[in-house]
């Protein structure tokens, strides 16, 4: 679900193949960062039913990363572009959460809401929620630099939840509310309500996220 685009959508597929849901997030402040998040959601989608365990998520991310350089080869205007990245993998059994910079990926049950994605980012500083840094992305500098992706195993659960998000929505919105959102609706409705609750604090920057709910 997008900034541009405020119905959010809802889409069931039974178990079975794997299944990719990610969001990727051009970079602030350097050119062509939606060029890199399509590129990179594309490339995911294309590698998603070959997607079976955590080394070959790696090597999935580490050929996205190759491939934003590649598209930047002798391309002035593409140079240095680059786009953070946070998905989860739907296996028979198991969910695999992962991320490069600081695209979020949050596991909601019962008991609350918890982050699971790690943000390459600096050390928070004391008085101040957010930052534009980060210390890893796809792409992002002028010569190829390699990445050392986040990644997390967790069986499947009926009714888990997962929320894989843009900082667009958890720069504004505090974690606090972002779970009583999620206790307070259920699925669509949710995402709408996230979405509102980013544009009613400012929606400074761009707010795309996407649901997983594990159902029976």
């Amino acid at each position: 679900m997008r900034d541009r685009d405020p119905e959010p959508q809802t889409l069931v597929f039974p178990f079975g193949r794997p299944l990719v849901v990610a969001v990727a997030d051009g970079l602030g402040g350097q050119p062509a960062g939606e060029v890199a998040s399509e590129l990179v959601v594309r490339q995911l989608s294309s590698l998603g039913s070959s997607l079976d365990c955590a080394e070959a998520v790696a090597g999935a991310l580490d050929l996205c990363n190759d491939a934003v350089y590649s598209a930047a080869d002798g391309r002035p205007d593409l140079t240095a572009m680059g786009t953070t990245v946070a998905g989860a993998l739907v296996l028979a059994e198991s969910l695999l959460a992962f991320n490069v910079g600081d695209s979020k990926v949050f596991h909601a049950t019962r008991d609350g809401l918890r982050q699971v994605s790690v943000d390459d980012s600096p050390p928070p500083v004391p008085g101040y929620r957010t930052t534009s840094a980060v210390t890893q992305v796809l792409g992002g500098s002028r010569g190829h630099s390699a990445i050392t992706p986040h990644i997390e195993t967790f069986p499947l659960a009926e009714g888990d939840r997962y929320l894989v998000c843009s900082d667009g929505l958890t720069d504004p919105v505090p974690d606090d509310a972002i779970e009583e959102l999620l206790r307070v609706h259920d699925d669509g409705r949710a995402a709408f309500e996230l979405w509102k609750a980013a544009i009613d604090a400012g929606g400074p920057d761009n707010i795309t996220l996407a649901l997983v709910r594990i159902g029976a």
